[in-house]
């Protein structure tokens, strides 16, 4: 008897060790373990959204806007936008960042409106866009706007700043078609 529930800890132990591999852990101890791989598992949902979102632009799309759809990149990350971190009210921002293999009339004006929406205020922006050439945005923004609750709050995280930007890409997009 002694001798099964070695092995079946030795069992459990190589699980967790395949686990913890596989998400790419540090972490020594089981409830570590398991935490890392609800991130991982959370960060692997949020690209299949993303994925989602990108193939079902595309697809309700005609062909040459899809491709311009599929050739968008955006980045968002948190940042930290009050210098002394160690204040536990500190205001949270986002890095936005678009890259297109070409720009479309409105886009920039539909992607700034599409934050404005959710409270979120540009504070600086490197933006370069034209007509048939590439579109390139970097922006910072703070939720200092008319949704700054919102924003504070934290109802309005990376993933929604993300989907609303990508979704005023292809309204733009699909209005530019018609």
């Amino acid at each position: 008897m002694l001798r099964e529930n070695e092995g079946d800890m030795s069992g459990k132990g190589k699980k967790l060790q395949l686990l913890r591999s596989i998400t790419k852990s540090d972490a020594a101890n089981k409830t570590s373990i398991l935490v890392d791989a609800s991130k991982y598992i959370k960060e692997l949902k949020d690209k299949v959204e993303e994925a989602t979102t990108v193939a079902s632009a595309a697809d309700s799309s005609s062909s040459g806007s899809g491709s311009a759809v599929a050739a968008t990149q955006v980045s968002v990350s948190s940042v930290d936008m009050d210098n002394n971190s160690s204040n536990s009210s500190s205001r949270r921002g986002f890095r936005i960042n678009v890259s297109m293999a070409r720009s479309r009339a409105g886009l920039l004006v539909s992607v700034l409106e599409a934050l404005e929406d959710l409270g979120i205020d540009v504070l600086d922006a490197d933006v370069s866009c034209a007509d048939d050439t590439a579109f390139r945005l970097e922006a910072l923004g703070s939720g200092q706007g008319q949704g700054q609750q919102q924003a504070a709050s934290g109802s309005v995280d990376e993933q929604k700043v993300r989907q609303a930007v990508l979704q005023a890409i292809n309204k733009c997009i699909n209005d530019d078609d018609e």
